[in-house]
């Protein structure tokens, strides 16, 4: 984008300091998130999530396939091929393994898996018979699912779900996971700036209030998008 006056990014910055984001609303106060389950017929699980001008839409598909004889009751899983390196790397090391991007957990709650009977064959070398039902699904539990709440600091301050016009005034950014207990799940930064950990340990409360806000208003669209799904 171009480059804010000093005008602009005293403005930015003064209003920040008075609890005032460039659009109005408060530091840490999230633009309205807009959900919506079962975009994708073909696909076992599906939403779309809507943030300012973001607009993600993710699917999960399942298929019938052979376990690792080391994990027999695991199945295998793919993904993330066509996500850029950056964002990669910065999930890797914020998730810690874990999955929780809002539009991952909205998608994940409107799973369903067929469930699945196999009878053995009647003689020992006969192929078991694999019955797929149409009818029966089993549902994800997203009870654990982290979401992650991203502090850009803009001045002295620190703000949720910044603007580009308040990024293009950060000095450090840190994205921080954590699941509805209030534990924290991964943690990863970004911006030249350095932050002393007796920061990153101050911001701990905030992030926990903000992360329980964020997680009933995901609960809520969810809730509310499968309910008009349903009554479609």
């Amino acid at each position: 984008m171009v480059g804010l006056c000093l005008g602009e990014e005293h403005f930015i910055q003064g209003g920040i300091a008075q609890d005032l984001g460039s659009d109005g609303r408060k530091r840490l106060t999230y633009r309205p998130i807009y959900v919506e389950t079962g975009v994708i017929p073909q696909a076992n699980g599906s939403a779309r999530v809507r943030l300012g001008k973001t607009d993600v839409i993710s699917s999960v598909k399942a298929e019938l396939g052979k376990p690792s004889s080391l994990q027999p009751d695991k199945g295998k899983g793919k993904g993330g091929e066509e996500l850029s390196t950056e964002l990669s790397v910065a999930l890797q090391h914020c998730l810690l393994g874990a999955k929780s991007l809002k539009v991952e957990l909205a998608s994940l709650s409107n799973t369903g898996i067929p469930r699945v009977h196999v009878a053995a064959g009647a003689l020992g070398d006969e192929q078991p018979e694999v019955d797929i039902s149409e009818e029966e699904f089993l549902q994800f539990d997203t009870s654990n699912i982290p979401v992650i709440v991203t502090l850009t600091k803009v001045g002295r301050h620190y703000i949720v779900d910044a603007i580009s016009e308040e990024e293009f005034q950060m000095s450090s950014t840190v994205s921080i996971s954590v699941n509805r207990k209030g534990h924290i799940c991964g943690l990863t930064k970004r911006g030249g700036a350095g932050l002393d950990p007796s920061i990153i340990l101050g911001m701990m409360p905030v992030v926990e209030h903000v992360s329980e806000q964020l997680i009933n208003k995901l609960d809520s669209e969810i809730a509310a998008a499968e309910a008009g799904e349903e009554e479609s």
